[in-house]
């Protein structure tokens, strides 16, 4: 089993900054991409941010020039600076990383998507 655990999250003033944080553990062989999702009352989950292992990086229009994702593979973990936050940015903040076990077997068992509990962040004076 893998796992990944948020941190970060909060109440913060607009124009305000957070940095959160998802630590994977568990049965990792190797991670791919490292994301970040958010969803908003009444909104579909929508991805902000996403890292792969080589270093592509791939931003939500809304967040280009604010937020600034990271990881650091030794610790299997991702980061997500936040800048500038607007009250627009308030949503539930969800992990998300693809995961090769290193279990043989077929690739369905083997690679997995996995997910976070979520960390919420709220924007607001």
């Amino acid at each position: 089993q893998v796992q990944l655990v948020e941190s970060g999250g909060g109440l913060v003033q607009p124009g305000g900054s957070l940095r959160l944080s998802c630590a994977a553990s568990g049965s990792i062989f190797s991670i791919d991409a490292m994301g970040w999702y958010r969803q908003a009352p009444g909104k579909l989950r929508e991805l902000v941010a996403a890292l792969t292992r080589g270093g592509s990086t791939n931003y939500a229009t809304s967040v280009k020039g604010r937020f600034t994702i990271s990881r650091d593979n030794a610790k299997n973990t991702a980061y997500l600076q936040m800048n500038s936050l607007k009250p627009e940015d308030t949503a539930v903040y969800y992990c998300n990383a693809d995961v090769d076990t290193g279990r043989p077997g077929p690739p369905s068992y083997r690679y997995l998507e996995v997910w976070g509990q979520g960390t919420l962040v709220t924007v607001s004076s």
